[in-house]
């Protein structure tokens, strides 16, 4: 029997965001139901609600999530009810160009659930990347569901959802930092602390962390970057080759999704070195580089969707490092709240005050 929830919707361009009653239907096959224990405030939800992504108003927002699974449809032998699961917007599908070349993190055919949670008057939600976990219960592709150790807080471990593992998955797996590189990192956020965390884990010798605000260069200092950059006050590119003997870093991470910053972090990287955007742009910003400077500089400039993750691989071994305590995913959590202060926890993260808010139930 469909169940009614309470959820966060965002129901049309720039309007405030509001707790409404979904109804999530049973699952059906190959989906699950999940119990939400906790999901973070990730800026990609602030696009949805800003309509940066598209205009499939009105959306259930919240991705980045972790919960016990309640429920599962036919067909569903992965996760079973009582399952801790992170939640995942990149479901394999094991059968497209990208995954029979053995390279699923590319998946050009991810699942999401069939059947769509609505509002109590039969209007039916968008939810954020698939997911919709400002609820206390979500409907999913049963693929989406990833299961972890329980031992782990909820809070902690929703992280690994989106932020926590683009940021650490644009440099272990994207950027491919090795032992002794040099690392920038553009936009010290959550998404950019955690390509510090990643490049540190990878065994970065130096890694340069730049933004324009003070309080988040302290904050990346704590996650382990050598060296920090207020590019409000200092030309970003001089600065990072004056740290790298005039040369570059080795791997650039733009961490904004801006042309301006993604163009400092082209200049910034040694010759054959490699660029990763893992920023997210706006559908109308261009980019102008000289295909001169293209060619002559040589290297890679890459596009780092989700941190090139692979959920079942790398959110385990994610939240054993950080119960053997060699990564921190608890300094992400700044705050904890309830479901109705997700309008205010935007107008947080746009002021800079948090890396992560994070909407416990």
């Amino acid at each position: 029997m469909p169940q009614q929830v309470q959820g966060v919707i965002a129901p049309g361009r720039n309007e405030p965001v509001r707790v409404e009653t979904i109804v999530i239907p049973d699952p059906g096959p190959g989906e699950a139901v999940v119990k939400i224990q906790a999901c973070g405030v990730c800026h990609t939800d602030l696009h949805y609600k800003q309509g940066g992504i598209n205009d499939d108003f009105p959306f259930l927002l919240g991705h980045e999530a972790a919960g016990v699974v309640e429920s599962v449809g036919d067909g569903v032998t992965d996760v079973a009810p009582g399952d801790f699961v992170i939640l995942n917007w990149r479901a394999v599908c094991g059968q497209c160009r990208a995954c029979r070349r053995g390279r699923p993190w590319y998946c050009f055919a991810t699942h999401n659930a069939s059947q769509r949670m609505t509002l109590t008057d039969g209007t039916e939600l968008s939810p954020a990347l698939g997911i919709g976990a400002f609820a206390e219960k979500t409907l999913v592709h049963a693929g989406q569901c990833t299961k972890v150790d329980p031992a782990v807080a909820p809070e902690i471990a929703g992280l690994l959802g989106c932020g926590v593992m683009a940021g650490i998955g644009a440099a272990i797996n994207t950027g491919n930092v090795g032992r002794g590189d040099t690392v920038a990192v553009i936009g010290c956020g959550g998404v950019g602390d955690a390509a510090v965390v990643g490049s540190r884990l990878a065994g970065a010798a130096r890694i340069i962390a730049v933004d324009i605000d003070d309080r988040k260069l302290a904050k990346a200092r704590e996650m382990g970057a050598t060296h920090t950059v207020n590019s409000r006050s200092t030309d970003p590119v001089e600065a990072v080759r004056e740290l790298t003997g005039g040369f570059g870093a080795d791997v650039v991470i733009e961490a904004v999704g801006r042309p301006e910053t993604y163009e400092q972090a082209f200049y910034a990287r040694d010759l054959a070195g490699t660029v990763v955007l893992v920023g997210v742009p706006t559908p109308e910003m261009r980019l102008e580089l000289p295909l001169l400077d293209v060619f002559g500089r040589g290297g890679a400039l890459k596009s780092s969707w989700y941190g090139d993750c692979l959920p079942s691989r790398d959110f385990p071994m994610l939240i054993d490092l950080h119960q053997q305590g060699r990564i921190d995913l608890g300094a992400f959590v700044t705050e904890t709240i309830g479901l109705g202060d997700v309008e205010k926890a935007f107008a947080r993260m746009h002021e800079g005050d948090v890396l992560r808010s994070v909407v416990v139930f």
